[in-house]
């Protein structure tokens, strides 16, 4: 799996040496530099889509035909003609206006930053969505740092990665380009699990989806995932609706959606604030809502939310300046209000919207007492990419079975998770699908459970159980590691490198396939062949009328219980043993440093 952040290093740092040498400014530098690694990232989707359309592709004369705009538009793809394709750009040659290249006007170029804003047109006009989006000021550059720049994002690394990918690395850069705009206007990447998340639960087939904070349109990105795997045709059956007040995110949105293939009909500007405006007058008439809103925003017109209306369980506090102090409950009014009758809604919110008092204790009551909340998800810390803070995930299914529609399932999944690194958790595949197999079994859908199952099995082997799966892997990865250290000791100086990458790639093999075996075992544990149950510090289904004891808090802790401790299957003895081992080792490490510095202030005469 690529490491994301390992790109984003090595692409703001070689980015970062040439804004240092230049004197733009960082707005002047920001977009233009995001338009390239969107014109990469739309390079790499292009060549994924051209290779699969190729496959199959019918000769004439003897010759395979070639491949059309129309051929992308039926697989939702974006077509980039030939003076679009990033090949053709970092290929041309040094001196631009001896090469006479003409533009889609037929006027000769004299620069490579005309050349570059020529196949920004160019890519626009296979787009009716992007008309008018793409950065087109790339003469600003000198042909010398453009060049260079268009070098740097020549990264193969981002042909091997899916998603919002874009979105991920505009927040990065847009971070350390200009923090002060980041900050005033909220720029809030969603991390693409919580993203898979909320579409896996909400399961958009067809219709209408909102989402009314759009942002870099992650939501959309991933539905469209969702459907198309379903053997469908994501912009046929979905109809994509985006609000965006910060006219940035709209562009990267649009620019977003291009790459993978979807249209939409995204506003931005003040008339998409959703405070104020419904501005694609949707008011319940959506299938989906998904969004992450901003978070405890204050200062919000009390008079101008009422007069927009979307508010059916009426105003949040309103403090004396006549302000909305905090417009959680106004969001979640929203998602609600946007919902017709068969609709279903999934979005991030602030934690401490599950329990907050006053009116919005009130609004919380009314929106239990519909029996439309389906789930309430708990996320512990670090799962956003420039934010510490925990989070729930809120669904709403006003389409909910007879047979559940006094009960609302709440998962703690605070203390579930994969580390990515020291300042970012994610939820791995496999996680996300151990968490949805929760509500599948909720939702009575035993089917969907036992798919799940047969697929870990096909992965594990079929013969034996997932707990000696996974004893057995242990072993065979013990036997591996016993294996390199004879090797290590035995090589030749010069062969040492060679026989740990050797072992690395199976190494790393190896440990997949036990994190898989953990998880399989994980569920199994849990649930065994399909029957739902509550577990103890995981997941409740809990009445109305337990909620109502609650004091109507909609938080997953509150109900769940605290999980007892599990053995972490760590032997003491050999523990302690190993770090021992390591304390000595480090001792004699200490010792020999500090004899060489006191030998070499000898020699200084101190």
């Amino acid at each position: 799996m690529i490491n994301i952040r390992k790109l984003e290093a090595e692409l703001w740092e070689s980015a970062d040496l040439l804004r240092a040498g230049s004197k733009l400014t960082s707005n002047q530098y920001c977009m233009p530099v995001l338009g390239l690694i969107f014109l990469r990232y739309a390079y790499s989707r292009f060549k994924m889509v051209e290779a699969e359309i190729l496959k199959d592709r019918p000769k004439r004369g003897g010759r395979v035909m070639p491949v059309e705009a129309s051929d992308f538009a039926a697989k939702s793809a974006l077509f980039l003609p030939e003076d679009a394709q990033y090949k053709y750009l970092v290929n041309l040659p040094e001196n631009i206006a001896a090469a006479e290249l003409k533009n889609r006007s037929g006027h000769t170029m004299n620069s490579l930053g005309e050349v570059v804003n020529n196949a920004m047109q160019l890519v626009e006009e296979q787009s009716e969505q992007l008309t008018g989006v793409l950065p087109k000021d790339y003469t600003i550059f000198s042909d010398e740092l453009l060049s260079e720049l268009l070098r740097i994002f020549n990264n193969s690394a981002l042909d091997d990665i899916d998603g919002d990918i874009v979105g991920r690395i505009y927040e990065y850069f847009l971070n350390k380009f200009a923090k002060n705009i980041a900050q005033d206007d909220g720029v809030f990447f969603t991390p693409k699990s919580l993203v898979k998340m909320i579409v896996n639960i909400i399961e958009p087939k067809s219709g209408v989806l909102l989402d009314p904070a759009c942002g870099s349109g992650g939501m959309f990105i991933q539905s469209g995932d969702f459907v198309n795997a379903a053997g469908m045709h994501a912009n046929s059956a979905m109809t994509f609706y985006g609000q965006e007040k910060v006219e940035y995110n709209a562009q990267l949105c649009l620019m977003n959606m291009a790459v993978h293939g979807l249209t939409g009909v995204i506003k931005s500007g003040d008339e998409a604030n959703t405070f104020y405006h419904d501005a694609h007058n949707l008011n319940g008439k959506c299938d989906y809502v998904m969004a992450n809103p901003p978070f405890n925003v204050d200062k919000v017109k009390a008079e101008s939310c009422e007069n927009a209306g979307r508010l059916p369980f009426g105003m949040p506090g309103i403090n004396k300046s006549k302000e909305v102090g905090n417009g959680n409950y106004l969001w979640i009014s929203y998602f609600y209000s946007y919902l017709n009758d068969k609709g279903r809604a999934g979005f991030v919110m602030a934690s401490s919207a599950t329990d907050s008092q006053g009116k919005d204790k009130d609004i919380r009551e009314q929106l239990v007492r519909t029996g439309d909340v389906d789930v309430m998800i708990s996320v512990g810390n670090n799962f956003f990419y420039t934010k510490s803070l925990p989070c729930s995930l809120w669904f709403f299914d006003k389409n909910k079975p007879e047979a559940i529609r006094d009960k609302v399932l709440f998962i703690d999944a605070r203390n579930y998770y994969t580390v990515v690194d020291r300042t970012l958790n994610e939820w791995s595949e496999w996680q996300l699908k151990n968490l949805n197999a929760i509500v599948w079994l909720h939702r009575g859908e035993i089917d969907k459970y036992q798919n799940l199952l047969a697929e870990y099995k096909q992965i594990l082997g079929k013969s034996i159980t997932f707990e000696d799966s996974l004893n057995l892997l242990k072993d065979e990865l013990k036997d591996l590691q016993k294996r390199l250290k004879l090797e290590l000791e035995n090589a030749k100086r010069g062969d040492q490198k060679r026989i740990q990458a050797l072992f690395h790639e199976e190494i790393t093999a190896k440990n997949a396939e036990i994190t898989i075996a953990k998880e399989a075992l994980w569920l199994y544990e849990k649930f065994g062949e399909g029957e739902y149950k509550d577990i103890e510090g995981l997941c409740k289904a809990a009445t109305i009328s337990d909620i109502k004891e609650k004091g109507w808090s909609l938080t997953p802790g509150a109900y769940v219980g605290v999980a007892p401790v599990e053995d972490d299957g760590v032997d003491f003895a050999e523990r302690m043993a190993e770090i021992h081992k390591e304390l000595l080792a480090l001792q004699a490490e200490s010792n020999s440093l500090m004899e060489t510095i006191s030998k070499n202030m000898e020699e200084l005469g101190i």
